[in-house]
């Protein structure tokens, strides 16, 4: 697959910050990657490149893939509302992230996974699509077969993350996508504004 699964602390450093989460590597070492990674006296970026560093940043960030991430992109602009607004609800309604916030997975890249292996259902149904779009009162929850897996348990066990827009019960390993978050609601550090300014020119 063309989709990344080299070190993610590489790709951490460099954007600056922990965008898979916890990791005690980039901590240690959180200046850009390469032979001058360390060289405090970098030129001063162009608008163009701090545009390109986000919509970057947001594909790492969300697992897509440049042609996926530019028809989201196109969907979010024909759509009412603010465009960057509208493209980054459409990222977190994506399954792969839903379950990923619901602490289902650790990762967003584990919860992929545990979508493609169809160990999640939607309304009661199996679905292996990871960038399978939900809806306002979905119901989201681990197939029967799979609530004993230790990895999901283990994961479960360790997720403490609340959100507004979801519920979880965990006794049924089911939970609801209430609604599409705010803005104001994603705890994502992008600047969506500099994305849209990158596809408008």
């Amino acid at each position: 697959m063309a989709r990344y699964t080299g070190p993610k602390t590489k790709i951490a450093r460099k954007f600056g910050e922990a965008i898979f989460g916890d990791d005690k590597s980039f901590e240690k070492r959180n200046y850009p990657p390469g032979q001058h990674g360390n060289n405090r006296r970098r030129g001063k970026k162009s608008e163009y490149a701090i545009q390109l560093m986000e919509k970057q940043k947001a594909k790492y960030t969300y697992g897509i893939l440049e042609r996926q991430f530019r028809n989201m992109f196109e969907k979010a602009t024909r759509s009412t509302g603010i465009t960057g607004e509208v493209l980054l609800q459409l990222c977190e309604s994506r399954l792969d992230n839903v379950v990923y916030r619901m602490g289902v997975s650790p990762s967003r890249r584990g919860a992929r996974q545990l979508v493609s292996h169809r160990h999640i259902t939607v309304n009661g149904e199996q679905v292996n699509i990871p960038s399978y779009q939900l809806k306002a009162g979905d119901v989201v929850g681990v197939r029967e077969k799979s609530k004993s897996l230790q990895a999901i348990q283990d994961s479960l066990a360790n997720s403490s993350s609340v959100y507004e827009w979801i519920t979880w019960n965990n006794e049924t390993k089911e939970g609801t996508f209430v609604s599409v978050p705010g803005r104001v609601q994603i705890p994502e550090n992008i600047n969506e504004q500099f994305i849209v300014e990158l596809y408008s020119k």
